[in-house]
C-alpha cells in the first residue's frame, strides 16, 4: 500500500497569497493530498491579490481553486473546509496529517494560535498540530514588527512552531516576483522535508 502524504494548508487574512497557491500547485502536482483551509478574511484577499472570487458554494470553491492552479480534477488530492467547520476531521488529534502550514498567517491568527485559543478550524487545526508534537509551520506577512508580534512568535517556537517570514533572499540574483516566490515556497519545502528544486541553494549558483 503506498502511502500518500497529506498536508493541511491553511489561508489567512494576510497580504501574500501568491505563497499560498505556489505551495498548493506543487504539493498537488506532485501527488501529496492536501486539506486546505480558508478564512473568510482570505477569500476577500484572493479577490484582491489574484482575482479570484471564492465566494460561492463549498463544491465550486474546489473547482475554482482548481481553476486558479491550473490543475484539472483537483478534487482527486485536495479537499477544502470552511474555517467554520470546526468538526471536520482536521479538529481531531486522530486526523492524519504530515505537516500544517498556515500561509499567509495573519497576526490575529498567530496570536490566536499562541493563546491556544481555537475559535475557527484554522485555530483548532494548528492546536492540534502543536498537541500532537507535528510540523506547524507559520508564514508571518507583516511589517514591521511590534513587541507583541515579537512575543507572539518567540512564544510559538518555544514550542517547536517554525516561524518562517516572508523574507526572501537574493544571493541567487532572482529575476522575476515568481524566482521570489519560489524561494519562499521551497524553504516551506525543506521544513516539511519535501525534495525540491525550486530555488538554488548558497553556493549552487556560481
Amino acid at each position: 500500500m503506498i502511502n500518500i502524504p497529506i498536508y493541511t494548508i491553511a489561508i489567512t487574512g494576510a497580504s501574500g497569497v501568491i505563497y499560498a497557491k505556489r505551495l498548493l500547485e506543487f504539493l498537488v502536482r506532485n501527488g501529496n493530498h492536501v486539506d486546505l483551509i480558508l478564512s473568510e478574511t482570505a477569500k476577500e484577499i484572493l479577490k484582491i491579490e489574484l482575482g479570484v472570487n471564492i465566494r460561492s458554494e463549498k463544491g465550486r470553491v474546489i473547482e475554482k481553486i482548481g481553476g486558479l492552479l491550473g490543475i484539472r480534477d483537483v478534487s482527486q488530492m485536495l479537499r477544502y473546509y470552511e474555517s467554520k467547520e470546526i468538526d471536520a476531521p482536521l479538529a481531531s488529534g486522530s486526523n492524519k496529517s504530515d505537516g500544517m502550514v498556515i500561509v499567509p498567517c495573519s497576526m490575529g491568527t498567530l496570536s490566536r494560535v499562541a493563546l491556544g485559543m481555537s475559535t475557527n478550524l484554522i485555530e483548532r487545526a494548528a492546536d492540534v498540530m502543536l498537541k500532537e508534537k507535528r510540523t506547524l509551520v507559520l508564514v508571518p506577512r507583516e511589517t514591521p514588527l511590534n513587541a507583541i508580534h515579537l512575543r507572539n512568535m518567540l512564544s510559538l517556537a518555544e514550542m517547536g512552531v517554525h516561524i518562517l517570514p516572508a523574507m526572501p533572499a537574493f544571493y541567487y540574483q532572482p529575476g522575476s516576483i515568481d524566482d521570489l516566490v519560489n524561494f519562499m515556497v521551497g524553504r516551506i519545502l525543506d521544513l516539511l522535508k519535501v525534495e525540491h528544486n525550486l530555488y538554488k541553494r548558497w553556493k549552487e549558483y556560481d
